[in-house]
């Protein structure tokens, strides 16, 4: 076995308890979209200790640590907002508790997704511990506001910061698995307008909401004719939310509103989306809108974007997926499984929307993400922690 390999392996090994107790702390400090601000100090601290060259945040509020200063740019991507708790009685533990036992952490971002930074601080402890000379700069980026915005971060630090990486690995769940892509999304809101009359005489108006419902059940049949991909499956659309308003409760509704929830697969696009939906709402008073993102970030500033999420995929042969096979390969002695996530990333915007070759390896199962009782396997973090580090290597070769 190659004997940096196995060097890796051995560290990753031995500082389990090191990467188990990062994301414990991490864990312990709730940081839900926009209020990211504590955890990300803690982390900014944890690669400070790990002995990164330089770790600093940005005007976003994501931390950027960066290792080496050479030609070719690597950048592991992992978010550190969560969702909220939920229910507290579906869950078997605190969920800010940050517990280790039984091989697991335990918590709320265990899986989604502080496991993979957690990893990636010591994967780069790791790398400077072996004396990693490469032609090469690794950024190991904990970002913020995925769970709002997914990609947002990434708008921010290649247009404002001016960092474009060659090539990105994110960190998002994949059961220890190579992911190469997944679905895109994207938020449309369809307004329909219609005319107001008592409700004593309903013939003298025009319902929005009857409308809305004649469209609904079109949208219903829409979504059964969608674009199909082998490798990413069917498109999909359904509609998440309706409202409506009128006059008072006796009167005519003149307004109605359906919020739509959109999964593109590969061929579809923004505008190919709004025509499909502009077709089934043709002849009526509608108008339909791709919405906005935006809000205030920790850090003061104010940012956003359209709340349109393009589909990616690498395809099997491209280099970065096979230079992550050879260096599963080497690490695990076996096959990887090469597949797609369900969910969406921030590879929307590093590979879907700049065409930055981008995989996904991650420690934790994606149906935990969102769930209650989320934990991560401790062994996850440590054949997460081996991989970053290898693949620096692989790629760096």
């Amino acid at each position: 076995m190659d004997e940096i390999i196995l060097k890796i392996r051995e560290l990753s090994d031995k500082y389990s308890g090191y990467t188990a107790e990062n994301l414990s702390k991490l864990v312990k400090i709730k940081s839900l979209s926009l209020g990211e601000k504590d955890v990300q100090l803690e982390l900014k601290r944890q690669m400070e200790e790990a002995g990164f060259d330089e770790v600093r945040i940005d005007g976003l509020g994501n931390v950027i640590g960066r290792i080496g200063n050479g030609k070719k740019v690597l950048a592991f991507d992992g978010h550190m907002d969560t969702v909220d708790l939920g229910q507290l009685e579906n869950w078997d533990f605190d969920p800010l508790g940050g517990e280790i036992k039984d091989g697991f952490v335990h918590g709320r971002g265990t899986v989604d997704q502080e496991g993979g930074p957690a990893a990636f601080v010591t994967a780069g402890r790791i790398l400077k511990e072996l004396g990693f000379d490469k032609d090469m700069t690794i950024y190991f980026v904990g970002s913020v506001i995925e769970e709002d915005c997914d990609g947002l971060c990434w708008k921010y630090i290649v247009e404002e910061e001016k960092i474009k990486p060659d090539f990105v690995v994110s960190t998002e769940p994949t059961n220890l698995n190579i992911y190469r892509g997944h679905r895109g999304r994207m938020e449309m809101h369809v307004h329909f307008y219609g005319v107001s009359s008592h409700g004593s005489a309903p013939e003298r108006g025009k319902n929005a909401i009857y409308m809305a419902a004649r469209a609904a059940l079109e949208i219903e049949k829409l979504n059964e004719n969608l674009k199909f991909d082998e490798f990413l499956g069917r498109g999909s659309v359904t509609i998440s939310e309706i409202v409506s308003g009128s006059p008072s409760l006796c009167a005519v509704a003149d307004y109605a509103r359906f919020h739509l929830d959109r999964r593109l697969t590969w061929g579809e696009t923004k505008e190919s989306a709004v025509a499909e939906i502009e077709k089934v709402v043709e002849g009526m008073n509608a108008k339909v809108e791709v919405l906005d993102y935006l809000e205030t970030a920790y850090t003061g500033l104010e940012y956003g974007m359209e709340k349109y999420y393009p589909t990616w995929k690498m395809e099997e042969s491209h280099p970065i997926v096979q230079k992550g096979v050879a260096a599963f390969k080497k690490v695990f002695d076996k096959e990887p499984l090469v597949d797609k996530w369900t969910f969406s990333t921030n590879g929307i915007m590093t590979c879907g929307t700049y065409g930055i070759p981008t995989i996904g390896f991650g420690p934790g199962n994606e149906v935990l993400a969102h769930a209650p009782n989320e934990k991560v396997p401790v062994s996850d973090l440590v054949a997460a922690t081996a991989f970053y580090a290898a693949f620096a290597y692989e790629l760096a070769d």
